[in-house]
């Protein structure tokens, strides 16, 4: 089964700011709703435990995701899979920031960077009991974890 979800946001921060924020799991891990810790292995790896659970199947997983693209101050992708209550989840996730800036005045070439706009996209594909035991309420849910993990990171990014 598979989850899509899309988005965008815009914040004050210049897209630097931003970029260094969701490149850094130790900034951002603890935002994940049902976060429960985090292993960093490295600038591009680290590995996430969260609490998962739907009707009866409830337990934690441990989610090994990497930095597979990293392009400052432009884009960040994640991949990541791991092992969930009754299944396997795969993922990916990424950021698109874009600039935004106001114009000069008068014919003068001037630009203020005002903030970022940030484009996420992602999708999820869960695999096995889960799956097929949760089926119809799992894209919910998946959509409502993954709105309480972007407004956490619009509150964070001011």
């Amino acid at each position: 089964m598979a989850i899509k979800f899309s988005g965008e946001f815009e914040v004050k921060k210049n897209p630097e700011e931003v970029f260094d924020f969701l490149t850094d799991p130790n900034r951002f891990a603890s935002l994940l709703p049902d976060f429960q810790n985090l292993i960093v292995q490295d600038a591009n790896h680290f590995t996430l435990k969260v609490n998962v659970g739907i009707s009866y199947i409830k337990g934690s997983a441990d989610v090994k995701i990497e930095l597979a693209e990293a392009d400052r101050p432009r884009r960040a992708q994640y991949k990541g899979q791991g092992a969930v209550a009754g299944g396997n989840v795969t993922m990916v996730a990424a950021f698109d920031l874009l600039p935004v800036a106001n114009g000069g005045a008068d014919g003068v070439v001037l630009e203020t960077v005002l903030g970022t706009k940030v484009n996420w996209q992602g999708e999820a594909q869960i695999f096995g009991r889960l799956a097929s035991v949760a089926g119809g309420m799992l894209e919910p849910l998946g959509k409502k974890q993954i709105q309480k993990l972007i407004d956490g990171l619009q509150a964070a990014l001011g």
